[in-house]
C-alpha cells in the first residue's frame, strides 16, 4: 500500500539536504570509485556483485526447469494447469488494475516534481521517474507471476511425488520450489538496484530510485491486499461446503475448490513475494538516503554504501550455501525414511542460514570497513545488522509455539472444542494470539534495544561520524530482517504448495483412473501407496500452515522498524534538525496526544474493512456454490462453475481495496494538513497498534488452522462434530492471519512514505494560509470518512 507513499521519499529527505547546504530536491551519489576495496574501487567491487546477482537469477531459473521436468501423472498436470489458467485470469485483471492506478500516481508524479517541486532539468528527471515507476511495477508483477509458475509447477509434481509412500519428496520439492523464488526475487531486485548505482549518473540515480520505489510499491499494495482477500472468500466458500454437504476436503464436485488453489497463489505466494520484493527494495533506498544525508563525509558515503551492497550479495550466498548444506543434511537423514517431521528440516535451514549470515556479515565488515572511524565501527555495525539476522531466526521461533501443530496453544484449541465446540476453540484461538503478541512484541524490543545499544558507541553529531546513529541501527536492524531474504521467502511459499499438493491430489480423481496401479507401475517404475500419500501430503500442509505464519511478523517489524526511520525524518524537516519545536514531541502538545490516539482507530477501521470484503465475498461465493453444486452424477466441478467463483472472488477483493485505499488515502492528507505534529503522533500510533494488531490476528489465525489440521491428522476424525468446530474456527481466522494482518505491512508503509509528502505539501500552506490549510484538512477528512463508510455500508450482504 506504499504506492503513492513512495514519492514522498525523495523530496522530504531532500528538503533536509537543503537545509544542510544541498541541492533541491537531488539526492547526489558520490564517486564509487574514489575509494578502494581488496586491491579494487568500489565501483569495480560491486560490478563483481552484479555477476552474482545473474548467478543467483541463474539458480532460480535452473530450479524452475527442473521442476518442469519432474514426472507427473497427466491427471494430476491437468489440474495444476487448469490452476495456473485461472491464476492467469486473475493476474491479468490485476495488472489492468495496477496500470489504473499507476496512470492517477503518474498525473500526482508529473504535478509534484515537474511543477511543484521540480527535480534538476525537469526534462530529464521527471521521465525517468515515470519509468523507473514502470520498472518497479515490471519488477512486482513479474517476481509474482514467477512464483506463480513455479507453485503450479509444483504442486503437482509434490502431490504425483507423495504417491511412492516416502514423505522426503513431499518436503523436498516445495522448498526447491520456494528457493527459486525466493533466489530470482532477491537477485532481481539487488540487480535493478546495482545496475541504478553503477550505471546511472550519479546525479540521476535519486530519482531513478524514487521512481522504481514507487513502482514496486504499487505492484506490491494490488497484489499484497486485493490477494488476501481473493484468497480468503474462496477459502470459506470452498471450506464451508465440507459442512453444508458433508463432503470431504477438496471434494472435485465442490467449484469453490479451484478458486480456493487459485487463492492460495494470488494471496499467499504472489502476495508474500510482491510484499518481500517492495519491502527489500524500500529498505534498501531508505539506508542510501540516510547515508547521503547523515553522513558528510565522502570517503565515508562511499564505504558504507559499498559495505551495504557487498552485504547484500554476500546474503544472497549465505542463503544458497545453506540451502545446499541444509538439503544435503537433509537427504541423508529422510530419503528413505518411512516417517518424517517436516518441520524439524525447515527449521534447521532457517537456524543456518542466520549463523552463516551472521558469521558473513562480520567477515565482509572487516574486510571493507575496519579502518572507519576509531576502528571499532566495523564490528558494531556488523552487530547491528546481526540482531537483526538473529530475529530472522528467533520470530519463527515464538511463532511455532502458538501455531505449530506440536504446539501447547494449538492443542489447547483442540481440547477446548472437544466439549465446547466452534465457541472455546475460536476463544483458546484467541489467547494464542494475545501471548503472542507479548512474547514477540519484547523479542523486537529485545533486539531493537541491542542495536541501539552498539550505535551508542558510534560518534554523532555533525563533528561525528552520522548524524543520529540510533535511527541508522533501526535501519540496519531492518536490513538484518531481510538478510536471510531468499530462505524467509522459500519457507513462505513452501506452505502455497503444500496446501495446493493436497488439493491436486484429490481433484485428480487419480485413484478412480481405471488400471492406474498397473500404469504408475509401467510408465513411472513404482507401486503407488495411495493411504500414505494423502496421509504425507495432510502432515505437510500442517508444517506449511506453520512457516507461512513465521513469515508474516518478520515483514511487519520490517514495516514498524523502517516507519521509525520515515517518522524521524519527518521530525528532521519539521524541526530544522532538532534546532526548535523539538518540545512539540511531548504528551504536553495535545495535538500530538490527539495523533497518538488517533492511529489507533484507523488500524481498527481497516481491520474491519477487509474483513468485511471478505465476508461478503465469500458469502456470494457460498450462495453461488450451493446453488450449483452437483453431487449426483458428476466426478468433478464444471470449469464454468469453478470459474465463475474465481470471478466472484475477484470482483469483492478489487472492490475492498479501492475503498480501503481511498480511506487511507484521505485520512493521510487530512491528518497531515490539521497539524505536523498531530500527524507524527498518527504515525507512531499507527506503527505500533499495526504491529500488534497484524501479530495477534497472525497468531491467532495460525493457531486455529493448524488446530483443524491436527484433527484432521492425528486424531483422524473428519466429518465430526469436532472436525465442524474446527473447521469454524479457521474460517475465522482466515481473514486473520491471510487477510487483515499481513495487509498491515502495506499500510504502515503506504501511510508514513505518503505522509512525508503530505507534510511537505501542507507546510506550504503555513502562515497566512492557515485557514485554506485547515479547510483542505476538513475536506480531506470528510472525503476519507465517506469511504470509511462505503467499506461497510458499500459493501453490506444485501438480499437480491
Amino acid at each position: 500500500m506504499a504506492l503513492l507513499g513512495t514519492v514522498a521519499l525523495l523530496p522530504a529527505f531532500a528538503g533536509a539536504q537543503e537545509k544542510a547546504g544541498g541541492g533541491e530536491a537531488n539526492l547526489v551519489l558520490p564517486d564509487l570509485s574514489s575509494v578502494s576495496f581488496l586491491g579494487m574501487t568500489g565501483h569495480a567491487l560491486l560490478t563483481v556483485g552484479l555477476l552474482f546477482c545473474v548467478g543467483g537469477l541463474l539458480f532460480g531459473l535452473a530450479i524452475y526447469v527442473q521442476l518442469k521436468n519432474l514426472p507427473v501423472h497427466r491427471t494430476m498436470r491437468d489440474i495444476s494447469e487448469l490452476i495456473y489458467e485461472t491464476c492467469k485470469t486473475y493476474l491479468f485483471t490485476q495488472g489492468k488494475f495496477i496500470l489504473l492506478l499507476w496512470a492517477f500516481i503518474a498525473v500526482i508524479i508529473a504535478l509534484y516534481f515537474g511543477v511543484l517541486a521540480p527535480v534538476g532539468n525537469v526534462g530529464v528527471t521527471l521521465p525517468i521517474i515515470l519509468l523507473f515507476s514502470l520498472v518497479g511495477i515490471a519488477g512486482s508483477y513479474g517476481v509474482a507471476w514467477f512464483g506463480i509458475r513455479v507453485n503450479t509447477f509444483a504442486n503437482s509434481r509434490t502431490a504425483f511425488a507423495g504417491l511412492r509412500g516416502k514423505p522426503y519428496p513431499c518436503y523436498a520439492i516445495p522448498l526447491k520450489a520456494g528457493m527459486s523464488i525466493g533466489m530470482a526475487l532477491i537477485s532481481v531486485e539487488l540487480l535493478i538496484m546495482l545496475f541504478i548505482l553503477l550505471f546511472i549518473p550519479g546525479n540521476y540515480a535519486g530519482p531513478c530510485f524514487i521512481g522504481f520505489a514507487i513502482g514496486e510499491s504499487l505492484g506490491a499494495a494490488a497484489l499484497r491486499i486485493a490477494g488476501g482477500i481473493f484468497t480468503k472468500i474462496a477459502d470459506i466458500g470452498s471450506d464451508l461446503m465440507k459442512i453444508v454437504f458433508k463432503i470431504k476436503e477438496d471434494d472435485a464436485r465442490n467449484p469453490g475448490v479451484i478458486a480456493d488453489c487459485t487463492g492460495d497463489n494470488a494471496g499467499d505466494s504472489v502476495g508474500p513475494s510482491a510484499d518481500g520484493f517492495e519491502t527489500y527494495g524500500v529498505t534498501g533506498v531508505a539506508l542510501i538516503t540516510f547515508i547521503l544525508l547523515a553522513v558528510h563525509d565522502q570517503k565515508t558515503q562511499v564505504q558504507l554504501l559499498v559495505w551495504i551492497f557487498v552485504m547484500r550479495v554476500a546474503m544472497l550466498l549465505s542463503s544458497a550455501g545453506a540451502y545446499f548444506l541444509n538439503s544435503a543434511i537433509a537427504k541423508a537423514k529422510y530419503a528413505n525414511a518411512d516417517e518424517m517431521d517436516f518441520e524439524h528440516p525447515l527449521t534447521t535451514l532457517v537456524w543456518l542460514t542466520s549463523v552463516v549470515s551472521i558469521v558473513l556479515t562480520y567477515i565482509v565488515s572487516y574486510e571493507l570497513i575496519r579502518d572507519m572511524g576509531d576502528g571499532t565501527i566495523w564490528w558494531k555495525l556488523a552487530s547491528i545488522i546481526s540482531c537483526g539476522t538473529l530475529a530472522g531466526a528467533l520470530i519463527p521461533e515464538f511463532v511455532k509455539v502458538f501455531t505449530s501443530t506440536k504446539s501447547a496453544h494449538v492443542k489447547e484449541v483442540v481440547t477446548s472444542a472437544q466439549e465446547g465446540g466452534a465457541s472455546l476453540g475460536i476463544l483458546s484461538g484467541f489467547v494464542a494470539g494475545n501471548f503472542s503478541g507479548y512474547w514477540l512484541g519484547l523479542c523486537m524490543v529485545a533486539l531493537m534495544g541491542t542495536g541501539y545499544y552498539f550505535s551508542m558507541g558510534i560518534p554523532s553529531g555533525p563533528a561525528g561520524l552520522m548524524l543520529a546513529p540510533a535511527v541508522f541501527a533501526f535501519g540496519l536492524v531492518a536490513f538484518g530482517f531481510l538478510g536471510m531474504g531468499p530462505v524467509t521467502i522459500a519457507v513462505d511459499s513452501y506452505g502455497p504448495v503444500t496446501d495446493n499438493a493436497q488439493s491436486v491430489y484429490e481433484l485428480s480423481l487419480i485413484e478412480n483412473v481405471p488400471n492406474i496401479e498397473a500404469e504408475l507401475k509401467k510408465d513411472f517404475g513404482f507401486a503407488a501407496n495411495f493411504e500414505a500419500a494423502k496421509h504425507w501430503l495432510e502432515a505437510n500442509d500442517g508444517a506449511g500452515n506453520t512457516f507461512k505464519a513465521t513469515a508474516k511478523p518478520v515483514l511487519i517489524g520490517t514495516a514498524v522498524v523502517g516507519a521509525t526511520t520515515m517518522i524521524f525524518s519527518i521530525i528532521m524537516a519539521l524541526t530544522d534538525g532538532l534546532t526548535h519545536s523539538v518540545e512539540n514531541l511531548s504528551l504536553l502538545h495535545a495535538p500530538f496526544m490527539l495523533g497518538l490516539i488517533t492511529g489507533g482507530a484507523v488500524i481498527y477501521w481497516f481491520t474491519g474493512a477487509s474483513t468485511q470484503a471478505v465476508s461478503t465475498g465469500a458469502y456470494r461465493a457460498v450462495e453461488f456454490i450451493k446453488a450449483n453444486i452437483k453431487l449426483e452424477g458428476v466426478e468433478k466441478a464444471s470449469v464454468t462453475d469453478s470459474k465463475k467463483v474465481v470471478e466472484i472472488c475477484t470482483v469483492y477483493a478489487q472492490k475492498g481495496m479501492f475503498n480501503i485505499f481511498l480511506g487511507v488515502f484521505f485520512a493521510t492528507l487530512a491528518f497531515a494538513f490539521f497539524e505536523p505534529y498531530f500527524f507524527i503522533g498518527y504515525l507512531i500510533s499507527i506503527a505500533i497498534f499495526g504491529l500488534y494488531q497484524a501479530i495477534f490476528m497472525a497468531n491467532a489465525g495460525g493457531a486455529w488452522d493448524n488446530a483443524k489440521k491436527v484433527v484432521e491428522v492425528d486424531l483422524k476424525q473428519k466429518g465430526t462434530p469436532l472436525h465442524d468446530a474446527t473447521v469454524i474456527g479457521d474460517t475465522v481466522g482466515d481473514p486473520f492471519k491471510d487477510t487483515s494482518s499481513v495487509a498491515m505491512n502495506p499500510v504502515i508503509k503506504f501511510t508514513t512514505l505518503f505522509g512525508l509528502l503530505a507534510v511537505e505539501l501542507a507546510q506550504t500552506l503555513s502562515g497566512d494560509k492557515m485557514t485554506m490549510k485547515l479547510i483542505l484538512a476538513v475536506a480531506f477528512f470528510l472525503v476519507s470518512m465517506f469511504f470509511v463508510r462505503k467499506s461497510f455500508y458499500g459493501m453490506r450482504i444485501q438480499s437480491k
